[in-house]
């Protein structure tokens, strides 16, 4: 297995200092974040557990992905650096920007994006909710033959795929050349847990990708019954309910030979020494 880094996880850093520092650390590639670029000033609402998603520096300019997707590219291949992932967050229904995309990966090389299902709330039943994403799927997979591109939904709490049963079930009439899963061990903590080698085994060709992190449960208070209230919390790869160490062996059992991808929103170490830390610890436990 390779080990990589998702650059959501490296915010402190721009584009050529997030390769530089994966280069001079050893790890093999970049799944590089895609959205909103990290704004001129630090937002109001800006804190430093809160960076990952308010002040991201090493993150792809949607808007200017197609654009800037070949210097990246040449970034990477000087430094050593593989691009395996375009990572989003649009949705399935926003064609035209995924095929932008889709495009952008053409010309970096990479042959894997990320599109997010949609959250569930309560406020759509289920099935029709779900259905309506089905349906949807089969134009993203239609995109993705054109432009021999695989479009990954990712197992996320609070969205319609939280489980790899449920990811199962929604990507299963469909090319896994084309359409497929990231496993997450550390979304499953909050919310979809189910025994790691079970869901390889059932995604099969459909697996992808694995994102690398982890979470706990905290109490933070009771209600008014004097019952217990729970909250999950992200927490360092090695303090937290995910067995890291099981999910590889479970892994390499299955024959897979991709990335994981550490996406580690802890804040108990400084980015950089997390990066090294982590590095050791992956490569201590997937050899």
């Amino acid at each position: 297995m390779k080990i990589g880094v998702f650059s959501v996880s490296m915010p402190e850093y721009g584009i050529e200092e997030t390769v530089k520092i994966l280069n001079e650390l050893g790890y093999d590639g970049v799944e590089w974040r895609v959205g909103e670029p990290a704004p001129e000033r630090k937002p109001d609402n800006y804190t430093y557990e809160n960076r990952y998603w308010t002040y991201n520096k090493s993150t792809l300019d949607i808007a200017e992905i197609s654009e800037i997707a070949g210097d990246v590219k040449k970034i990477c291949d000087r430094h050593g650096i593989e691009t395996y992932f375009l990572t989003t967050y649009l949705t399935p229904w926003d064609t035209e920007s995924i095929e932008k995309v889709m495009k952008a990966a053409n010309i970096n090389g990479c042959g894997n994006i990320r599109v997010f299902t949609p959250n569930y709330d309560g406020t759509e039943n289920y099935r029709a909710l779900f259905n309506r994403v089905a349906e949807q799927t089969k134009i993203i997979e239609k995109m993705a033959k054109e432009h021999n591109v695989k479009v990954c939904y990712e197992i996320h709490m609070k969205n319609i795929i939280p489980s790899a049963s449920a990811a199962y079930r929604l990507v299963s009439n469909f090319d896994p050349n084309y359409i497929g899963v990231i496993f997450d061990p550390g979304n499953m903590v909050h919310e979809g847990f189910e025994n790691y080698r079970l869901g390889i085994e059932l995604l099969g060709d459909y697996l992808a990708h694995v994102h690398v992190k982890n979470a706990i449960w905290e109490m933070t208070g009771k209600d008014g019954h004097g019952s217990d209230i729970w909250e999950p919390r992200w927490t360092s790869l090695k303090k937290g309910y995910a067995d890291l160490k099981r999910l590889c062996g479970d892994l390499k059992t299955a024959g897979y030979n991709g990335f994981l991808s550490v996406e580690d929103f802890s804040n108990e170490q400084e980015t950089y020494e997390k990066l090294k830390s982590n590095l050791e610890y992956l490569r201590a436990i997937s050899r």
